[in-house]
């Protein structure tokens, strides 16, 4: 196999929306089909239906849009083993029928008619013998020839120690005890995941099954299954866990996980977060952390991928998100930045918002507060950009620096009058000048609140350079007047 083309397959079930642990598993299969110059494939793994969810495929469709993951062989691209959809393959095809019927001719496979309550009592009597319930130790004894509407089960012909070699995790084994029958058609004619996915990934040639660590307690199963159809077994690379932010739990749809298209919502960068999931479980061998697709593509290798679960940490994605922001080219930075300040009705309604001179002077100071685009949403709505269109209302009990009384802020701010009063071109420094002469604290805090209205805001000589002498004026004056 090792020869062969490398085809890799990300197999979603359509049961909810796509969250970062799904995605992570699909990237990695995604990187190691790019990176060998191989084939990525999209499938849906659609046989439960009972917990199949309306426009979950349509969120799955568009998340890899978003994140700019490509497929070769799939649904919508189609490809030599169309259909793409299980369900599809069922109508179709009926492939997982023929598959069914040589497990049957080799004498793998029965037809099961063990009724539920004949179960629940094979299950209590293991239980009062203090034994695991095994099927392959309650088979029927003349089992009917298997038609549509019984339940078809795989026959575990030879009890023996299984032992395969996982790329991430090594030389892996497990004793005849993880071995047991299992249900391969149910009564309602769609095939189980643990048989499906085998035939389809035969079908399509999966040379490495890219996988959550969930499944190898069921790899002798699988493995029984490939042996008993002759099939070539793929090479299985286990991805570890995406823990939660606490890192003792997998990562999942009750435990806060979000909606992959949540984090466009919030403006996001699609790279920024190919580059935050491939650094989740797996180590470039490198210092370097902020890396191209390009580059994530040309030094991808599931050697290097971990055992350990990794952490979900949004603080880190956030940090990378803003360093692939720094790459946008400046012009089209502040056109986005702009575009959101004049979309937003909070600003929009003011006559300044149309400023060009003033939004050009913003753009910078906003950047340097955000991570992502919709951080611009939550400044606005926390009033920390309003101060830049329209004078902020002051509330004269914060003017004050920590134990500064009115009558000394006053002073101070009047002496900063009198320096934008003066006429010196130079008013910065001579604003310094005063600061370092009275206390910083005692002439800069009064300053910046009375340009802000806000405890938390650029500092005064960026609030200055954006506002102009003229409208710092008037708003100081304003302060004066308060105290």
């Amino acid at each position: 196999m090792q020869d062969t083309k490398v085809v890799t397959r990300f197999a979603p079930s359509p049961t909810g929306f796509v969250h970062t642990g799904n995605i992570h598993t699909g990237l990695f299969a995604w990187l190691w089909a790019r990176k060998n110059g191989g084939k990525f494939i999209l499938r849906v793994e659609d046989t439960d239906k009972k917990r199949e969810v309306a426009g979950a495929v349509d969120y799955l469709r568009d998340a890899l849009h978003w994140l700019e993951i490509d497929w070769d062989e799939g649904i919508d691209v189609g490809g030599p083993k169309a259909p793409y959809t299980q369900s599809l393959r069922i109508s179709e095809l009926d492939i997982y029928t023929k598959y069914a019927n040589i497990l049957i001719e080799n004498g793998y496979a029965y037809a099961d008619t063990t009724t539920e309550e004949e179960l629940d009592l094979l299950r209590k009597k293991a239980e009062e013998q203090k034994k695991p319930f095994l099927y392959r130790e309650n088979r029927p004894s003349n089992p009917p020839k298997w038609k549509p509407g019984i339940p078809l089960r795989f026959k575990i012909k030879e009890l023996k120690r299984t032992v395969w070699i996982d790329a991430v995790r090594g030389e892996l084994s497990a004793g005849p005890e993880a071995l047991d029958d299992f249900i391969l058609i149910k009564s309602d004619g769609y095939p189980t995941y643990n048989f499906a996915h085998i035939v389809d990934d035969i079908e399509m040639g999966i040379t490495h099954v890219t996988r959550g660590q969930e499944f190898i307690s069921s790899t002798p199963n699988y493995i029984a299954v490939y042996e008993a159809l002759g099939a070539a077994q793929p090479i299985y690379v286990t991805v570890p866990h995406v823990m939660g932010e606490g890192g003792r739990k997998k990562l999942g749809k009750r435990d806060g996980a979000k909606d992959v298209l949540q984090y466009m919502k919030e403006g996001y960068l699609p790279d920024a977060m190919i580059n935050f999931l491939a650094l989740m479980g797996w180590n470039p061998g490198t210092e370097q952390e902020i890396f191209s697709r390009e580059e994530l593509i040309e030094i991808f290798d599931i050697s290097k991928i971990q055992k350990s679960g990794a952490q979900f940490n949004e603080e880190k994605l956030d940090w990378l998100n803003k360093e692939h922001m720094k790459k946008i080219p400046e012009e089209e930075r502040n056109a986005k930045i702009k575009s959101k300040i004049l979309g937003n009705p909070e600003i929009s309604k003011f006559e300044t918002a149309n400023n060009q001179n003033l939004l050009e002077k913003i753009c910078p100071t906003i950047f340097d507060r955000i991570s992502k685009w919709s951080d611009i949403d939550t400044l606005i709505s926390d009033g920390e950009l309003t101060y830049y269109f329209t004078a902020p209302s002051l509330d004269p009990e914060k003017i004050m620096w920590k134990k500064q009384s009115k009558d000394e802020a006053r002073e101070n701010l009047k002496k900063v009058l009198e320096i934008f009063e003066s006429g010196n071109a130079d008013y910065q420094s001579s604003l310094m000048e005063l600061a370092e002469k009275e206390g910083k604290g005692e002439v800069l805090w009064p300053t910046r609140y009375a340009l802000s209205g806000k405890e938390k805001s650029p500092d005064p000589f960026t609030l200055l350079n954006i506002l102009g002498i003229n409208e710092s004026k008037t708003r100081i004056k304003k302060a004066i007047e308060s105290l």
